[in-house]
């Protein structure tokens, strides 16, 4: 099951509580769903969950039957085509179909922040869907009605929200890409479920993020100082072949028999070795002192 049937399962399982609410959603469901003109309503679905709560949905909200249920199949397809049925839905809604050029929520209905929330989740159960957080972040709401989804993104921005908008196929799409703010919004519908596992595949994957950073970090440090153990042994090679070595300094002797009695020990680790301990910045000071005699 993908993380948007999960989203939309958590949601159906909620109560339908409120007839203003029902009407709500089901206003939701028909200005978001794949047809609803006056000559028919329909819609189509691929979740099961979504496909079970659209009949007690529309009897609460109209107490009205779908003229035509799913059949079997892998999507589920629900529709009303008798006229006295959807004069109801349209007047319902303060709209007659052969007045009516183009569908505008009627914002009278979503007054109530219960009914405006009511209303946003029947528009996502439509049409609706959230990407798997594992991949990406993306979560849209995609409506046939250019003025509908203008006008709802003014109740999103009324609602808290900052979404954005653009156009697919010739439908309005309402979109999110951050991961906070489709927490927030999937938290709002009644989904806390999918917005936690959302926050927890946010993590892990900054988690993730955090140790391939580390071990390219430690990567990194680690060919910078085998070069380095390469340049200082070079040197001293160098000053070998110059037979340099007995001249220089008992530090600097001592330096040079440390770096080559143990090449893969840090500049740390080489410090505390000598007798007595120095810091790493002065035995490195001491090795840079060995590389410019041999430059020179």
């Amino acid at each position: 099951m993908s993380f948007s049937s999960q989203a939309k399962g958590e949601l159906c399982r909620g109560a339908l509580s409120r007839r203003c609410c029902a009407r709500a959603e089901a206003y939701g469901v028909l200005l978001y769903c794949n047809q609803f003109t006056g000559r028919q309503a329909r819609i189509v679905t691929e979740s099961p969950d979504f496909a079970l709560r659209l009949p007690p949905l529309f009897q609460k909200a109209f107490k009205l039957d779908f003229d035509c249920l799913p059949e079997p199949g892998k999507k589920y397809v629900f529709s009303i085509t008798a006229a006295d049925k959807l004069c109801v839905l349209w007047r319902t809604f303060g709209c007659e179909p052969e007045e009516t050029l183009a569908h505008h929520i009627n914002f009278a209905m979503v007054e109530e922040e219960h009914c405006r929330t009511a209303f946003l989740r029947g528009a996502f159960l439509a049409g609706g869907s959230v990407t798997d957080p594992s991949k990406r972040y993306h979560l849209e709401l995609s409506t046939p009605h250019l003025s509908v989804g203008k006008e709802l993104r003014a109740l999103l921005l009324e609602a808290g929200f900052s979404p954005k908008e653009g156009r697919r196929k010739g439908n309005h799409v309402t979109y999110f890409k951050q991961s906070e703010a489709i927490e927030d919004f999937l938290t709002a519908l009644g989904a806390p479920l999918a917005a936690m596992e959302l926050m927890n595949a946010k993590a892990e994957k900054d988690l993730r993020g955090s140790i391939n950073r580390r071990v390219n970090c430690d990567a990194a440090n680690l060919d910078k100082a085998v070069d380095a153990a390469q340049e200082q042994m070079e040197a001293i090679y160098r000053l070998e072949e110059r037979g340099m070595l007995e001249e220089l300094p008992d530090k600097l002797k001592e330096a040079v028999d440390l770096r080559m009695a143990h090449p893969e020990m840090t500049l740390s680790q080489l410090a505390q070795l000598c007798e007595p301990p120095v810091t790493k910045s002065a035995f490195n000071h001491r090795l840079r002192k060995l590389i410019a005699l041999a430059k020179k």
